[in-house]
C-alpha cells in the first residue's frame, strides 16, 4: 500500500519554481538595459551618432520592455484564482505585444531621424568613442540572448522568447551603426551613418513582426509543434495499460502548457485501477512539461464516444484529416 500511494504523491514543481529561471533572465536583462541606455546617453551625446542615436532609442525602449516582461513573468506565476481558473499565463502574451508596439515605434523614430540626417548631413564627433561602446553593447546584447536562450530550453515563456528577439536585432543594430560610424570616417562622409541608422530601423521592423506573431501565437491558442505532440503521446502510452490516445488537444498560456486527451483502457479495469494508471501518466508527462495543467479521460477501448460539444464536427474533420495524411503527429493516436 505504501508504494501504491508513493505513486499518487505529487512529482512536480510549483509554477513559481518553473518560473525562477525566467524570472531571473528577465531581472539580468532589465540591469543591462539600464546600463546599455545609460552608457549610450553619453557617447550619443558626445558624438552625435545617428547610429549610436538609434542603438539609444532602443535600449531605452529595451528598458520598457524588460520591465514589462519581468512584471508579466511574475503575474503570470501566480497561481489560478476565483476569476481565472485556467490561471494568468496569457499575462506574457500582452507584455510581448507590448513589446512589438515599442520596438515598431523605435523603429520609425530611427528611420525617421536617420532620413533627416540623409537630407541634413552633420559631421560626427568623437568616433572612437561611438565605436567603443557599440562593441560593448553587442557583447552585452548576445550575452543576455545567450543566457535567455538556455532558460528557454525548459522555459516556454513568450515574454522572454520575445525580450531575446529584441536583444538579437539590439546586436544586429549595433553592428549595422559600427559599420555606419567606421564608413563615415573613412569615407569622410555622415550619410553613411544616417545609412546605418536605416539599417537598424529596418532590423527592428523584423524582430517587432517575429514578437507580435508570438503574442499572436499564444493568444490565439495554437496547438504546441508536432514534436512536443509526440512526446505527449509516448509517454501517456509507455504503459501497455493506455492502449491509445486520441482527442489530443494543447495549448499554450505563457509558462503554462494546457494538455487534454482520451486514452483507450481496458474496460474490465475498476475505476480505482484506472485512476492509478493515468495518475503515473501524468507524472510522466510533467516530468516533461512540468508547467502543464493535464486532464486526461479515460474510454473503455473500443467503446469512446464521438468527441462532443460545439467543436464536434471540427474534431472529426480533424481526425479524418490525421487518418488520411498519417500526420506524425498524430500517427500513434487512436481513432
Amino acid at each position: 500500500m505504501v508504494a501504491a500511494m508513493s505513486d499518487l504523491a505529487p512529482r512536480h514543481a510549483t509554477l513559481k519554481d518553473a518560473t525562477l529561471p525566467a524570472r531571473r533572465v528577465a531581472m539580468l536583462s532589465v540591469s543591462v538595459a539600464l546600463g546599455l541606455t545609460a552608457i549610450k546617453l553619453v557617447g550619443w551625446w558626445l558624438s552625435g551618432s545617428v547610429g549610436l542615436l538609434a542603438s539609444l532609442a532602443d535600449s531605452g525602449l529595451d528598458v520598457v520592455a524588460a520591465s514589462s516582461t519581468l512584471a508579466a513573468i511574475g503575474y503570470a506565476s501566480t497561481p489560478p484564482d476565483a476569476e481565472h481558473r485556467f490561471g494568468h499565463g496569457k499575462a506574457e502574451a500582452f507584455a510581448s505585444l507590448l513589446q512589438a508596439a515599442l520596438i515598431f515605434t523605435s523603429a520609425a523614430l530611427i528611420a525617421r531621424e536617420a532620413i533627416s540626417r540623409l537630407i541634413d548631413p552633420r559631421p560626427l564627433q568623437t568616433q572612437w568613442l561611438a565605436l567603443a561602446i557599440l562593441v560593448l553593447s553587442t557583447v552585452l546584447a548576445l550575452a543576455v540572448a545567450a543566457a535567455q536562450g538556455r532558460v528557454l530550453k525548459d522555459s516556454r515563456s513568450v515574454a522572454v522568447e520575445s525580450d531575446r528577439l529584441h536583444y538579437l536585432a539590439d546586436a544586429g543594430s549595433n553592428v549595422a551603426a559600427f559599420v555606419g560610424v567606421v564608413l563615415a570616417g573613412l569615407l569622410h562622409s555622415p550619410r553613411a551613418d544616417a545609412l546605418a541608422g536605416l539599417a537598424v530601423a529596418l532590423a527592428l521592423a523584423w524582430g517587432g513582426v517575429h514578437a507580435l506573431r508570438n503574442a499572436a501565437d499564444n493568444l490565439m491558442d495554437h496547438e504546441l509543434d508536432d514534436t512536443e505532440r509526440d512526446a505527449i503521446v509516448a509517454l501517456a502510452i509507455e504503459d501497455p495499460a493506455i492502449q491509445s490516445v486520441h482527442d489530443l488537444r494543447t495549448r499554450a498560456a505563457g509558462p503554462i502548457v494546457h494538455i487534454q486527451m482520451h486514452v483507450d483502457m481496458d474496460p474490465r479495469l475498476t475505476l480505482e485501477e484506472a485512476h492509478r494508471i493515468l495518475i503515473r501518466a501524468e507524472h510522466r508527462i510533467l516530468a516533461r512539461f512540468p508547467s502543464a495543467d493535464l486532464l486526461i479521460h479515460p474510454d473503455p477501448y473500443g467503446r469512446a464516444e464521438a468527441h462532443s460539444g460545439v467543436f464536434a464536427e471540427a474534431s472529426a474533420n480533424l481526425a479524418a484529416h490525421d487518418r488520411m495524411t498519417d500526420a506524425p503527429a498524430t500517427a500513434r493516436e487512436g481513432a
